[in-house]
């Protein structure tokens, strides 16, 4: 298997892994890196010799890998993607075993999520100039991401069908097609019904072919995409003066963070939150902890000696 590898690869992490593009792109890229490195160390000719591969082969390719400095999150991919295409070359009768099976996954370094603090949270969400259109949209989706805890791409995919302002809730569709339910505070609902009866009005009378179910629309009348958010959140950040290293993702730590600090349980967080597993939201236990031996130390009159 030469030439057409990445195709059947590609098919495989799609139809079979049921991967989505993007990721399966990301494999097939690592792979072709590793086809890179057998052809430097065994010549071009022997660069798909696939059967000759063994588990010492994988680890120089890991020690070069480490040799580049590349992170540990990349290295880890990457040997995700190899044991994901040598199980597919096994199913193809093209190799005998899985070297990269047995190769240690890089142990990850423990990175506590970005967040602002409440005083911070609140000037950024005064930011957006109400008096214009695009300002109220902005105050919207900046309420809405920290009231919820919400993707970017679970708000932009949000439709005004899906509020439920009356309750103060809204229907999100997350990852893997899960449905859920999503409750937000009486500021958000304020900001959400100012800009829906002022905001949004004017960006549909504006817009050559509107987005009608749209809930957030560009300036153009369509549906905002994930980027333009992320280009405004960043706008609002900068006029807040707050960290240059706020994502409207690390709005989402934000809410979980303040959550967990008023005394949510972490299933509570983790079902608002959408995840799947309660063990990913425990990271929010290492940031109060930080929080709370910042505070030890510049409290307790002995905590430096």
């Amino acid at each position: 298997m030469h030439a057409g590898w990445q195709d059947a690869f590609l098919r495989y992490l799609t139809d079979v892994r049921q991967l989505s593009p993007a990721t399966a792109e990301a494999y097939a890229s690592d792979v072709n890196q590793f086809v890179d490195f057998l052809a430097a160390e065994w010549g071009e000719d022997r660069a798909h010799d696939w059967a000759s591969v063994d588990y010492g082969t994988i680890r120089e390719f890991l020690a070069d890998l480490a040799r580049r400095r590349y992170s540990k999150s990349s290295t880890a991919r990457k040997l995700a993607a190899l044991r994901a295409f040598f199980r597919f070359l096994l199913q193809e009768g093209a190799v005998r075993q899985n070297p990269a099976a047995v190769a240690p996954t890089p142990k990850q370094d423990k990175h506590l999520p970005d967040f602002l603090y409440a005083d911070e949270m609140e000037a950024l969400l005064q930011a957006p100039d109400e008096a214009t259109a695009l300002g109220q949209r902005d105050g919207a989706i900046l309420e809405m991401l920290y009231a919820t805890g919400v993707r970017v791409s679970e708000l932009v995919a949000m439709d005004v069908a899906d509020l439920d302002l009356a309750q103060w809730q809204i229907r999100v569709v997350g990852k893997g097609n899960r449905e859920r339910v999503v409750l937000m505070g009486g500021r958000a609902v304020q900001a959400l019904r100012r800009y829906l009866s002022d905001g949004r009005e004017r960006l549909l009378r504006e817009a050559g072919s509107p987005d009608d179910e749209a809930l957030f629309l560009s300036s153009s009348g369509g549906r905002l995409s994930v980027r333009a958010v992320q280009q405004r959140v960043n706008k609002h950040v900068l006029e807040a003066a707050a960290s240059s290293r706020i994502t409207p993702h690390a709005l989402r730590h934000t809410f979980a963070t303040h959550m967990l600090d008023g005394g949510a349980d972490l299933r509570s967080i983790q079902a608002l939150l959408g995840h799947k597993s309660l063990s990913t939201v425990g990271i929010y236990t290492h940031v109060t902890t930080e929080r709370m031996k910042q505070v030890y130390r510049s409290a307790h009159p002995l905590a430096e000696e």
